[in-house]
């Protein structure tokens, strides 16, 4: 009867599911007369069996692994109890009695602290009786290594005091003979010496048949440094040719192309400058290359340029901090070379910067002449001394990759359209830019053509700049306003280039459009 109660409830069970089985196990509720056959009934009830035993398998295996951790746990109790019996006998000194109960524990919980504590005392005293006895063997070792040096300083002392010339005491101590060094190949002779300030460095190769000395021109002649109490650069200003320049040949490094001058700038100069000029520079009024140190310039500054008929270029401002020192030093060697693509400039073998050739040279054989200023444009002092100054030929010697030297593939050419105009009164506000704007506008109104001229006027100066209409009207304007205004051609800027460039590059895309 109880086995029919139990299948007649697990058929009820299965038959009428509760919600939650039906969404576990995504079940549908039977219709209510619905009604299983003896095979379902039998696999229903098998299946209810199965799930009691496996229910009872896993409270028997969780009871007897609850049993098994208790006897470990009481294993474990006794072991230490047993240890704790041991130890103590063992600093009492009692031999173990054979019938003692190891199971015992309550004599060893009430002596545990106190064990402890003679535990650790002991252990400690093992501790400092090993690291004293490791001490005096340092001790030791330390005496026997200053016994063993005295003896060797001893011995080796001995033998130096000896007479022969050639002992040896073992494979690493061996006296040799002193050689005379008043013959020729002694010891002056292998010294090494550093060239002296007035001399150049016999690796830069400079030969007599190479090239010329332009300073000193006699023995006499030690050392230039620029007069003072000068008011103007020229007065007193060192000047020499560069005899037989042809830049044809300076291109392939075959004529004359290089200059080299060793000088000293003491630690106190502000700054100093060296000017290249053609032929027709009118007293230095044109220059193809200038040079100049600032050490006190906006954190220090080198400085390299042109000017154009009294008109300076835009200049290359190169921080010192980036080229080898030049104030201060015992002696500097300064190379400038010239090539087709401008002057580079070496110092300490180092190339330092390059000025692209803003004026064509004369294509001819021709003498260039080269001027060390007595003062700056505004009468400020230079100070430096010249100890010696070379005009000749050396090989080119920009190679490789020149795209991190200042002043490379730069660019400033003349415009062809717009002018400079010089030695105006100087101006500072909006208002007298203005007017000064409408004045050139009205002067050189004629020569723009319908739309006018372009006037920039800038703040706080004495210039302006004039874009005409064309490059004729241009000439035009330079050659009838030279009279009325200071008038040069006005430099164009890389970013004028790009802009003409970019224009002719639309202009010629346009009419291939309108052709095709």
């Amino acid at each position: 009867m109880a086995g029919e109660r139990v299948d007649s409830k697990a058929a009820s069970s299965w038959k009428n599911a509760s919600a939650a089985n039906q969404a576990k196990f995504h079940l549908l509720e039977l219709p209510e007369d619905f009604k299983p056959t003896k095979e379902e009934e039998a696999l229903v009830n098998m299946y209810q069996t199965i799930r009691q035993f496996e229910r009872q398998a896993a409270r028997l295996k969780e009871q007897k692994a609850r049993e098994k951790l208790a006897a470990k746990e009481t294993e474990f109790k006794q072991s230490q109890a047993s240890k704790q019996k041991k130890r103590r006998r063992k600093r009492e000194n009692v031999p173990a009695a054979s019938g003692d109960d190891v199971s015992d524990g309550s004599s060893a919980e009430e002596d545990y602290s106190s064990d402890e504590e003679q535990d650790e005392q002991t252990l400690h005293d093992r501790r400092t009786a090993k690291l004293d006895a490791l001490r005096d063997e340092v001790d030791e070792a330390k005496k026997a290594m200053v016994a063993d040096a005295v003896k060797q300083e001893t011995l080796r002392k001995s033998h130096l005091e000896t007479k022969e010339t050639d002992i040896s005491t073992g494979p690493s101590l061996k006296r040799k003979k002193l050689e005379d060094t008043t013959s020729e190949g002694g010891l002056l002779s292998n010294m090494k010496i550093d060239t002296p300030p007035h001399e150049f460095s016999e690796r830069l190769n400079i030969k007599p048949w190479k090239g010329k000395t332009l300073f000193p021109a006699t023995p006499d002649e030690t050392q230039w440094t620029p007069p003072e109490g000068v008011g103007s650069p020229n007065v007193g200003a060192f000047l020499v040719e560069l005899p037989e320049f042809d830049i044809t040949k300076a291109q392939n490094g075959t004529g004359n192309n290089t200059i080299v001058i060793k000088f000293h700038a003491p630690n106190d100069s502000k700054r100093f400058s060296i000017n290249i000029a053609g032929p027709g520079h009118d007293d230095f009024n044109s220059v193809l290359f200038h040079f100049n140190p600032r050490q006190f310039e906006r954190g220090g500054q080198l400085v390299v340029n042109d000017k154009q008929e009294g008109i300076w270029g835009q200049s290359i401002a190169l921080p010192l901090s980036q080229v080898p020192l030049i104030f201060g030093q015992e002696a500097i060697t300064l190379q400038i070379q010239i090539n087709g693509d401008g002057f580079d400039v070496f110092m300490q073998d180092k190339h330092c910067v390059r000025l692209e050739h803003r004026k064509e040279l004369p294509s001819k054989p021709c003498s260039l002449f080269l001027q060390f200023p007595s003062c700056d444009d505004y009468g400020s002092p230079e100070n430096w001394m010249v100890y010696r100054a070379w005009w000749g030929n050396q090989p080119v010697m920009a190679k490789g990759d020149l795209s991190d030297v200042a002043g490379v593939n730069s660019f400033n050419a003349v415009h062809p359209r717009k002018l400079f105009v010089s030695g105006l009164s100087k101006i500072s506000t909006q208002t007298e830019v203005d007017i000064r704007r409408a004045e050139l506008e009205r002067a050189f109104r004629k020569y723009g053509g319908a739309r006018g001229v372009t006037c920039i006027v800038p703040t706080n100066t004495t210039f302006a700049f004039v874009e005409m209409e064309s490059d004729r009207m241009a000439d035009l304007a330079l050659s009838e306003m030279s009279s009325k205004y200071r008038l040069n051609r006005a430099r164009r800027s890389r970013h004028e280039a790009l802009q003409e460039e970019r224009a002719a590059k639309e202009a010629g895309g346009k009419s291939e459009d309108k052709a095709w």
